[in-house]
């Protein structure tokens, strides 16, 4: 059974950081992209952070939105991708899903799977 299970979230000040974090299970991890996402009231679910499969090399790229405060990584032992988020702003609160992808190669079906999310919500 397929799981993508995050923790981290809370709630802080503006400045201060958090570290996300989100633990797979039920899929071949290290040959997945691991994203972040995030969505916040009223707006359309946003791609942060993602890291390519290990095999894949292991790129990262970032939204412009984060780009030098957040940083993605992945532990493909213990099945877990970070986001560590510093430097945090108000308007980087949103709920925060994390999201696994990938396409068989012998069939090309995406393999596509999502946490069920967590909040960040930074506020003074």
């Amino acid at each position: 059974q397929v799981q993508l299970v995050e923790s981290g979230g809370g709630l802080v000040q503006p400045g201060e950081s958090l570290r996300l974090s989100c633990l797979a299970s039920g899929f071949a991890f290290p040959y997945f992209r691991m994203t972040w996402y995030r969505q916040s009231a009223g707006k359309e679910r946003e791609d942060i952070a993602s890291q390519s499969g290990t095999y894949s090399g292991g790129i990262a790229r970032y939204a412009d939105s984060v780009q030098g405060r957040f940083t993605i990584s992945r532990d493909n032992e213990k099945q877990i991708v970070y986001l560590q988020m510093n430097s945090l702003k108000p308007e980087d609160t949103a709920r925060y899903y994390c999201n696994a992808w990938a396409r068989e190669i012998a069939t090309n079906k995406e393999l596509d799977y999502w946490g069920q999310g967590i909040q960040v919500t930074v506020s003074s």
